[in-house]
């Protein structure tokens, strides 16, 4: 007990070891400096770069929960993750198989499962009212069901209908920007304005969501597909279709009923494969996700050669640092110090040295991710894992690249370190 008392116990040891690299650092801050430096950079760029894919990922996400946990989408073709194309058929296999059509989309709606189905295609156009003009915008053609899909919120008017969309009414929703641009102090709704050399009356004021993918400077401007398809000049063959299952029916079921009825309807033989795919919202995070993992690799790497740079660094520092403190350490072994709190306290040093590195480098990082999310679309935020694992490759690349000069620290011979001069 006494023995325990008179070489402190483990907490004060660490507590003494804190102290020493603190007093090394005041004593000498340029070469602290440059010794925890690669360590502050290494964390910087994983809290920088984990907080830039953190807040893409949540944007990403909410896209897709914004079309609601049981939407799916029926697509030409679909593979999770990058794809790469020369051009040739063999690198395009999508090129083999048919287009999806508004014939089976309209077949899909009508199916017991399925409550809506939104279609979507898009084109360019003059937009004008009066003097006021767009020189080629964006025009998009959707079911009445696009709110569903796109989020945001009608603040004036009211979206169009089942029926104008069937008849091919010349209506069209436009948001602020559009509004702004076009009818300046004016209350839009019942303005008609001419979009593909045509006159479409403004039935709703829309507003974007906010987020990422969302550009509430551009003007946007909604007409029903139907009359999308009598007016506009586009390039067929890439309609989008995405399905919303009733409240009584699962995502799987209705998928296996769209799956049945798009083979029926296109002939396929028994044991044929489908030549289109259905895809989930979970599919796209999944997709998704597998992209990103290409951006936590170059994080590992670029971290890692910081955290290696620093790990030098503390090699250098605390061999400088034994050799200054040998006759230290000979006292301490005289007084009955054993290797092994020697070792512990060059390791609390190392530690110590490099847990500060990396808490200047959450601080760089923390400030880079604000610029981010002040600065940019991008709503970066740090996650918490990103923290955790910050401190602690800190601490273990301290204690990693500490244990040579500590363990030669604890080898020292006492009566040779006392005489050292």
């Amino acid at each position: 007990m006494s023995k325990t008392l008179g070489r402190g116990n483990l907490l004060a040891r660490a507590a003494e070891g804190v102290t020493l690299a603190l007093d090394s650092v005041r004593a000498s801050k340029l070469r602290a400096a440059l010794t925890i430096l690669g360590i502050a950079i290494g964390v910087m760029v994983v809290i920088a770069m984990a907080s830039m894919i953190t807040g893409i990922q949540g944007s990403v996400s909410e896209i897709v929960q914004r079309a609601g946990p049981k939407s799916f989408y029926v697509m030409r073709y679909f593979r999770a993750g990058l794809q790469i194309s020369d051009g040739t058929d063999e690198m395009s296999p999508w090129r083999r198989r048919p287009q999806v059509t508004r014939e089976e989309a309209e077949m899909i709606s009508r199916l017991p499962s399925v409550a809506a189905v939104n279609l979507r295609e898009s084109s360019s156009s003059r937009v004008s009212y009066r003097d006021k003009s767009f020189e080629d915008t964006q025009i998009e053609g959707m079911s009445p069901a696009w709110l569903e899909v796109e989020g945001g919120e009608l603040k004036d008017g009211r979206n169009f209908t089942p029926v104008e969309d069937l008849s091919g009414s010349f209506v069209v929703v436009i948001n602020k920007a559009a509004a702004d641009k076009l009818t300046p102090g004016l209350d839009p709704v019942g303005k008609v304005i001419k979009i593909f050399g045509l006159p479409f009356t403004v039935v709703g004021l829309y507003e974007d969501p906010s987020g990422l993918f969302s550009d509430q400077k551009q003007p946007k401007f909604v007409v029903p597909h139907t009359t999308f398809v009598k007016a506009a000049t586009f390039n067929w063959g890439w309609l989008q279709v995405s399905v919303f299952p009733t409240s009584l029916s699962t995502q799987t079921a209705t998928m296996d009923e769209v799956t049945v009825a798009l083979r029926v309807y296109r002939g396929l033989k028994p044991g044929e494969a489908n030549n289109f795919d259905l895809v989930s919202g979970d599919q796209f995070m999944e997709s998704f996700n597998s992209m990103t993992a290409g951006f936590f690799l170059v994080m590992l790497v670029l971290s890692s050669v910081g955290l290696m740079v620093g790990g030098v660094g503390v090699v250098a520092i605390m061999m400088i640092s034994v050799t200054e403190r040998t006759r230290e350490i000979g006292v301490r072994k005289a007084l009955g110090a054993t290797r092994g709190e020697i070792l512990f306290q060059f390791l609390v040093e190392a530690a110590t040295l490099t847990l500060l590195g990396g808490l200047c480098g959450m601080a760089m990082g923390a400030l880079i991710a604000w610029g981010i999310h002040s600065l940019t679309p991008i709503p970066a935020e740090i996650p918490l894992w990103s923290v955790a694992a910050a401190i602690g490759a800190s601490i273990v690349t301290g204690v990693l690249f500490g244990l040579y000069p500590a363990n030669k620290a604890a080898r020292l011979d006492p009566i040779e370190a006392l005489r050292y001069e």
